[in-house]
């Protein structure tokens, strides 16, 4: 079971959310030759907000991620993309169901 997550909500300046839309959609890529990320969700909430949401079996696949192109790339674009600096967290995961 996954016990290891982060969150990750992020702000679009106006203008730049489909930027923020698109950033997210092409993420995918880096993440999926991360071996220690388990689950990974890139979201939408309305016009400006969006999320990551990411799972992990380990403190290392989240120690991984968190140093891993992803988190680089978001960091490096974050003053031209994103409102306010995005705010990691790194709750615990206390259930889950996922695929076998």
């Amino acid at each position: 079971m996954t016990r290891f997550a982060l969150y990750v909500e992020l702000k679009a300046k106006p203008g730049r959310e489909e930027d923020v839309a698109s950033f997210l959609a092409n993420a995918r890529s880096l993440v999926m030759a991360e071996t220690g990320t388990i689950a990974w969700f890139a979201v939408r909430f309305d016009k400006t907000t969006f999320a990551i949401f990411d799972a992990f079996n380990d403190e290392s696949g989240r120690t991984a991620h968190l140093n891993g192109a992803v988190a680089a790339a978001l960091m490096a674009n974050a003053a031209d993309l994103l409102a306010v600096s995005p705010e990691i967290r790194q709750p615990t995961v206390l259930a889950d169901k996922l695929p076998a």
